[in-house]
């Protein structure tokens, strides 16, 4: 008992001096903790250096690879877009001081090049692209260099071209402008270099402009602005033939790159690298040399950019609600509602931003140049239209008489930027005026294609003769009052229509005249999941879902039936939507996987809601059980889209 005693009270003393001296105790763990990372930091870093591009390289045999054998620069590429020659004339002394460095060098003119395949190849070629791009009349690009700066700014826009699409093309941008024109002032070398840089290319040197107006060019003239930039230029390149792997950051700032990356050998990056990080988000907003700087006026913002800006709007908010205390009650009343009105117009900017590929016509209607019209123009292949139902897409027209919609869908295209409403209310223009301005703008699109690489002239020819219209572009066309006469003049005109309905107006569908090809939309199959999809204004938005697809029972004309898969939300409802085919009888059924339209606080959809187009085909197999009635009948895996028809059409003859 004595030796029981003795243990326990040696163990307690024990326990009670480890209490006391915890403290020292946590310090030396944190201590050993705190090497340990050290260490394991110290390895890691080292690694990388030994594992750095150029030391590891290794050829086949296990040798390590020369540095001087490495090609860094395979050659150059000059890109010119002249309309009086003078971009013309730098392009080609520029190529002459190129050449004299030993490097392949080629002199290309914008207007004999395709940017949609040749560009992404120079992500991989190694190759410096150079821009010499002249501003001509109000601000536009000359004549051959419209349909490169057309293309590049739809690139640079289009949700559906990732953002990564030119990483890996180094290029520069020499402006020609005037600045005597100041509202104009070198516009289209700016928004080249800034289409450029949204799709992740990177910039070897700051933008520079020349300018004609003698009195204001830096140099004295825009030949001297060109030569001070040449011998810039030059020496950048002598340095990115040696292996110098530093892109400019885009925080340029009169000529200064503040690049920090870690192999920079033209700055000393480490003296004042911790004030750049810390100014880094004050210039987020300006990618490349702003346009203040140059005395410019013209302030285009891109859509990519208004995320920054509001984030930026956001934070001004938090600091005046943290600094309260610190202003007056009417001081913070005041500067908060600056704040409101700078996110108001943002968010006006945005709508103006996501329609601009539209042209408006009057007051509610709009017509939009499809992608898959330029693709036909080229030779290339068409929409799942073509292949379904045999319409040429070049010939296509894309346009709605109302822009305005009754529903606010989780996978809008246009982000729930058109008007919503469950009522015409708007100032309702006249049919005949809405189709001669669609005509009329479709062929001025069409028009700007003349002389575009790989486009076709006969294409080109038929495209401006309108033979289709699908009355599908954006909202509700059904709404349209006069939709009937609008219908009619367009068959008048020998032109098809196919016309899709959100099926929330029943009687406007009864009253609607035949049209080619009358599409229903059927999002989902249950109340509730239409609910969450289609989120409809209409409080009675089921019954008149269920109304719609009986008054499409009741047409004696083709019929189809859109199914928009979205993954998670209404793929699991086959036997639902067995019952809601049964109770519309559409002669078709096209049944098309979501396209994502991009990040949007008005949607929670990710990449992860979009079905790969092997979902779709099980979805449609599995259907097509239910249904014996229909059957599959074509495929355009492009478009994640496949087509099944009843048994009652007949497809002879039919592509498919």
């Amino acid at each position: 008992l004595d030796v029981s005693m003795d243990t326990w009270s040696s163990f307690h003393t024990c326990l009670v001096s480890i209490w006391l001296h915890r403290f020292y105790i946590y310090s030396a763990v944190a201590f050993g903790i705190s090497l340990w990372i050290v260490i394991q930091f110290t390895i890691t870093r080292t690694k990388r250096k030994v594992t750095e591009p150029g030391t590891a390289d290794k050829l086949g045999n296990g040798c390590a690879t020369p540095q001087a054998q490495e090609v860094h620069v395979a050659g150059v590429k000059i890109f010119y877009g002249s309309q009086t020659g003078t971009g013309k004339r730098f392009a080609r002394t520029l190529a002459e001081a190129v050449t004299s460095l030993n490097l392949p060098v080629e002199v290309i003119n914008m207007g004999d090049y395709d940017p949609e395949d040749g560009l992404v190849e120079e992500t991989s070629s190694r190759n410096i692209c150079v821009f010499l791009v002249a501003t001509y009349t109000e601000g536009q690009p000359p004549e051959s260099a419209a349909w490169f700066c057309k293309w590049l700014e739809e690139a640079a826009n289009d949700f559906r071209v990732g953002k990564s699409f030119l990483q890996g093309l180094r290029y520069a941008v020499f402006g020609l402008g005037n600045s005597a024109y100041v509202d104009h002032y070198n516009t289209v070398g700016r928004r080249m270099d800034r289409w450029l840089w949204m799709l992740s290319a990177s910039r070897i040197m700051t933008r520079a402009e020349g300018d004609c107006n003698v009195t204001r060019s830096k140099h004295g003239s825009i030949e001297a602005d060109f030569e001070a930039w040449k011998t810039k230029f030059l020496t950048r390149l002598q340095v990115l033939c040696k292996g110098e792997k530093k892109p400019c950051s885009g925080k340029c700032k009169k000529g200064k790159c503040k690049s920090s990356g870690k192999h920079s050998k033209e700055s000393s990056d480490h003296e004042h690298g911790t004030s750049e990080h810390e100014n880094t988000e004050a210039e987020e907003l300006f990618e490349t040399s702003s346009e203040e700087e140059a005395g410019g006026t013209d302030s285009v913002i891109d859509v990519e950019d208004l995320g920054n800006i509001m984030g930026h709007v956001k934070k001004a908010k938090v600091l005046l609600l943290r600094g309260y205390g610190m202003v007056s009650h009417f001081g913070y009343h005041l500067v908060y509602l600056v704040c409101q009105f700078l996110q108001t117009k943002l968010n006006f900017l945005m709508i103006c931003a996501l329609f601009s590929g539209y042209k408006l016509i009057g007051s509610h209607s709009g017509v939009k140049l499809c992608r898959w019209t330029k693709s036909m123009l080229r030779g290339r292949g068409g929409c799942y239209k073509h292949t379904f139902y045999g319409i040429e897409s070049h010939r296509c027209m894309e346009a709605t008489p109302s822009l305005a919609c009754a529903n606010k869908c989780v996978f809008c295209w246009r982000h729930h930027t058109n008007p919503v409403g469950t009522e015409w209310r708007w100032k309702m223009d006249q049919p005949e005026v809405i189709l001669q301005e669609a005509i009329e703008k479709h062929q001025n699109m069409i028009k700007q294609f003349k002389g575009v690489s790989g486009v076709k002239a006969a294409r080109l020819e038929e495209a401006l003769a309108v033979k289709h219209c699908a009355l599908s572009l954006v909202g509700e066309p059904i709404m349209y009052p006069h939709i009937n006469r609008f219908v009619r003049l367009l068959h008048q005109h020998g032109i098809s229509t196919f016309l899709v309905t959100n099926a929330q107006f029943p009687e406007e569908i009864r009253r609607l005249e035949p049209v080619t090809q009358l599409y229903v939309s059927v999002d989902a199959s249950t109340k509730e999941s239409l609910r969450r999809i289609d989120r409809p204004l209409f409080k009675d938005f089921w019954q008149r879902f269920l109304d719609s697809l009986k008054a499409l029972a009741e047409k004696q004309q083709r019929t189809v039936y859109r199914l928009t898969l979205v993954k998670a939300w209404n793929v699991d409802e086959l036997k639902a939507y067995a019952d809601l085919i049964s109770l519309g009888k559409p002669d078709f059924i096209e049944v098309k996987g979501v396209t994502y339209c991009g990040e949007s606080s008005a949607s929670s959809l990710t990449m992860a809601n979009v079905p790969w187009h092997g979902e779709v085909v099980s979805f449609v197999q599995e259907l097509a059980r239910l249904l014996p009635e229909y059957g599959i009948a074509c495929e355009h895996e492009h478009s994640n889209c496949l087509l099944m028809a009843h048994s009652k059409v007949s497809l002879t003859g039919h592509t498919c």
